[in-house]
């Protein structure tokens, strides 16, 4: 009986083991796979909130260079538009010119008054700056051309060097490969061409042609061309050489007529 009681005994604390013996061993596996599962969940959820941190720097950088484009935008067309006000104000100054005038009075007869007609007065000539070496080197050939004439005999409706000049014939000389138009042979016709634009004396420039009227023929029957310093080369009249005279004396002040100016970008070749 003693035996019975012991196997009896021994299997009943058997049939209360098995049991829980299993769960444990369950728990103590299942406790490293929660704690993979839960370090996969904290990674996730780290690589989560850095992907936000990245998307929300681009976000800002994105959002700042849009500003800075908006901005940049506004201020070219803030300094766009004054630019563009201020040459429009530029051109209306330059196509608003005040109109002078000046009177031009005529020689009376004995016995009459002087008459004074208001005319208006001609805008110089500007010229740009890259014509003005175009028209200096047609006014120094055109220089070389008289200068070399000093000294020669005055002959009438001479235009050669080596027939010699009248008054007209020097500048036809002088003139006449250098313009585009025709130079006429009279003083009268070259005082009248309109092609040419006048000029007042206190603007002559080396190159103007000079006009007198000597003899009562026409409105000019003498010319010469402006050399500078108030002087001017003219062939003067028979017996006499050409020459380079002042228009300070008397004589000639007395019978100035006007001047022209014959070199022009638009009249030079």
């Amino acid at each position: 009986m003693a035996r019975i009681t012991k196997i009896s005994i021994t299997l009943c604390a058997l049939l209360f083991t098995l049991p829980y013996t299993p769960l444990t061993q369950a728990s103590e596996h299942a406790r490293p796979v929660a704690a993979q599962k839960a370090h996969v969940v904290k990674s996730t959820e780290k690589s989560n909130k850095s992907k936000d941190k990245t998307t929300t720097a681009s976000k800002k950088k994105e959002t700042t260079a849009a500003k800075s484009k908006t901005a940049k935008n506004s201020s070219s067309t803030k300094t766009k538009t004054p630019a563009k006000n201020s040459s429009k104000k530029t051109s209306q100054l330059a196509k608003v010119q005040p109109v002078t005038f000046t009177e031009k009075c005529s020689k009376p007869r004995k016995g009459y008054k002087t008459r004074c007609v208001k005319v208006k007065a001609e805008q110089p000539t500007t010229i740009a700056a890259a014509h003005k070496v175009r028209v200096q080197k047609a006014q120094k050939t055109a220089m070389n051309k008289l200068m070399g004439q000093i000294g020669k005999p005055y002959h009438w409706g001479g235009t050669s060097p080596t027939t010699g000049f009248d008054c007209s014939g020097l500048v036809y000389y002088a003139y006449k490969d250098l313009v585009k138009f025709r130079i006429p042979r009279t003083a009268n016709e070259m005082y009248h061409l309109r092609d040419v634009s006048s000029v007042d004396r206190g603007e002559l420039e080396t190159g103007d042609l000079v006009f007198f009227r000597t003899r009562g023929r026409g409105t000019a029957d003498h010319v010469g061309v402006y050399v500078g310093n108030g002087k001017f080369i003219q062939s003067p009249r028979t017996g006499r050489d050409i020459q380079i005279t002042s228009l300070s004396e008397d004589y000639w002040q007395r019978h100035y007529v006007g001047a022209k100016r014959v070199m022009t970008p638009k009249t030079i070749r």
